[in-house]
């Protein structure tokens, strides 16, 4: 069993309530436009984290585009900008096709979004919203859940406040 705090799209703000969500959390994700380095660093040390690059993040990242990994037997699949089922990236869209993770998870939009994808083998889309303050969004969220032997349990959004 392995548990997981979510966030994306924090622009530079990590709000110190994370640390209290993501207390049980056995691994921090965070999908991309972490902003300052100060924000993966913090995180790392709390938690083992996984992350991977967003458009705002692209100048004198180390931070990979994509991650695909196991664990407890699931497929994951973690990127950016991945779009939204059935409105997929372009350069997502045949990948998931070919090889469908069993969960798909980006940032980019702000939009909070957990949906099983109806076309493409019910993929888990996850998009856990901004955590941040900068955008268009109203609501701050991130995404806390529990990953066991292939199931997906106890997901839970949690509201950070107003921008």
């Amino acid at each position: 069993m392995t548990r997981i705090g979510l966030l994306s799209d924090t622009h530079s703000f990590l709000d110190p309530q994370i640390f209290t969500h993501f207390d049980k959390c056995d691994e921090i994700w965070h999908a991309g436009d972490v902003g300052a380095p100060s924000v993966t660093d913090q995180l790392r040390s709390f938690r083992p984290l996984r992350v991977v690059c967003g458009n705002i993040d692209q100048e004198a990242s180390d931070l990979p585009s994509h991650l695909r990994f196991s664990l407890e037997d699931l497929d994951i699949w973690m990127t950016h900008i991945g779009g939204t089922p059935p409105r997929y990236n372009p350069i997502v869209r045949p990948n998931l096709q070919l090889n469908p993770p069993d969960i798909f998870i980006c940032g980019h939009s702000h939009i909070l979004k957990v949906v099983r994808d109806p076309v493409i083998n019910r993929i888990l889309f996850i998009n856990p919203g901004a955590a941040g303050k900068t955008g268009f969004h109203q609501m701050r969220t991130a995404i806390r859940f529990t990953l066991d032997a292939g199931r997906i349990l106890d997901m839970q959004v949690i509201e950070l406040g107003k921008k």
